[in-house]
């Protein structure tokens, strides 16, 4: 579980690694002293959790709630017991810890955190179950509809209002964009590893550094989206 600490109080975000430390699995990525840096971090890096302070100078944690887009789990430390109601209307606050947090407490926000990670996680897995991997994809090239099969596509690349799909035969020029045709891929093959391209990562043969190679095709992987391959592949 990958996480990053925003606290304004060098002392606050100290105590909370050090709780981090003492749970498996539990990595603290950045230390971060106010939320704007978090913003800018997340820009890059995908993280599984946050914890973050409320009352900030800049950007306080609920202005941080209310601007960042898709965000990861949140767990909100604060000395303010009022605001607890008012957190969990947001879906992705999975706890409220009141300053000072003791390490019983902590327990019982990582337990909470393990269920809630557990429950998405299974979710993705059904989800992924229910799709039919033989399933056929349609695609419009000159007034004709060619039937693709998903196990046959190796990736997908955009090129301004286009999209180049390449299988293992053949290429296709098809006006689109990787956002349309993302969500009708079957998540248990495909993944966008960077902003231009999607690939269908059961095909990698070979991963280096910043980059995989399916077939004799070289794909760049953004920092922020190689965690999540990692995380899909069937690693030894």
């Amino acid at each position: 579980m990958r996480c990053i600490i925003v606290d304004d109080e060098s002392s606050a975000r100290a105590i909370i690694a050090e709780l981090c430390k003492i749970i498996p699995d539990m990595e603290v990525v950045a230390e971060l002293p106010d939320a704007l840096e978090a913003l800018k971090f997340l820009k890059h890096t995908q993280v599984d959790l946050i914890f973050m302070d409320i009352h900030m100078p800049k950007l306080t944690g609920v202005d941080f709630i209310e601007t960042v887009s898709n965000p990861p789990k949140i767990v909100l430390t604060t000395s303010d017991k009022d605001f607890a109601i008012e957190a969990y209307k947001y879906e992705f606050i999975v706890d409220y810890l009141v300053k000072p947090i003791t390490h019983e407490r902590f327990q019982k926000c990582v337990q909470r955190l393990e269920k809630t990670f557990e429950k998405t996680q299974q979710e993705h897995s059904e989800k992924g179950m229910n799709q039919n991997e033989d399933e056929d994809l349609y695609i419009n090239i000159d007034r004709r509809l060619i039937k693709l099969k998903f196990m046959d596509i190796l990736l997908i690349e955009a090129h301004g209002d286009y999209i180049e799909i390449q299988t293992q035969k053949n290429r296709y020029r098809v006006h689109s964009t990787l956002k349309k045709i993302k969500e009708k891929l079957p998540e248990s093959r495909f993944l966008q590893i960077h902003r231009s391209f999607i690939i269908n990562f059961t095909q990698i043969i070979d991963i280096q550094d910043n980059s995989v190679l399916i077939e004799r095709n070289v794909i760049p992987i953004s920092r922020s989206n190689r965690p999540e391959l990692m995380q899909r592949l069937n690693l030894l």
